[in-house]
């Protein structure tokens, strides 16, 4: 049974999002095209591969594959490839209301920001896509931190550039890693999960 109203917590001063499967319904664009390019090189990519590997930016999801796998694919060929797939279907992103619904009912009262595992252009055309690309001051992505979720360092920078401690962010998550990343950060969390109905390879 799935809830259905998404609150903030009333200590929270700063809002930090997620993007895909937080914010954005991407989860199952992004799936079929790590499928289609994954099939390329003889990989079966399923749902529960895909849920393991959420959170992982591009290229060092192929080197997981590459290990889980034994096989030797080129990152960067075999992401372009995924980016390529994704890209021509991410015009039918949509929205996940119960949490956009937050960002319009708090924009300009608490200091906002997405920490996002995918690439800066990617990101900013998908909340361009929902109709969020004005709401954020600040977008932290793979290309700005060194170590990505589950380490904290994604989070920790978007509440430095808020301004807000981490103990007084509250962190809107869909993936594993994420969630274990704003728990180390030592913020407060919500799995999206549970307020939305998953279709991923369904």
């Amino acid at each position: 049974m799935k809830q259905t109203n998404l609150t903030i917590n009333p200590k929270a001063k700063g809002l930090i999002f997620d993007l895909d499967g937080t914010l954005a319904d991407t989860m199952p664009i992004h799936f079929l095209a790590w499928r289609n390019a994954a099939a390329r090189y003889g990989i079966d990519f399923t749902v529960e591969l895909f849920a393991q590997l959420a959170g992982i930016p591009l290229y060092p999801t192929v080197e997981k594959l590459n290990r889980m796998f034994g096989m030797n694919i080129d990152p960067t060929e075999m992401g372009d490839i995924k980016e390529a797939e994704f890209e021509k279907n991410m015009h039918l992103t949509p929205e996940i209301k119960i949490v956009t619904k937050l960002v319009h009912q708090y924009h300009g009262k608490i200091p906002m920001a997405v920490g996002t595992g995918g690439a800066r252009r990617l990101a900013v055309k998908t909340l361009e896509i929902i109709g969020l690309a004005e709401f954020f001051e600040v977008m932290v992505t793979s290309e700005d931190v060194s170590h990505f979720k589950p380490h904290p360092e994604t989070f920790l920078k978007c509440a430095a550039m808020l301004g807000v401690k981490p103990e007084d962010c509250e962190v809107f998550e869909d993936g594993i890693l994420g969630i274990q990343a704003a728990k180390t950060a030592g913020m407060m969390v919500v799995d999206v999960t549970q307020y939305y109905e998953v279709t991923i390879g369904k």
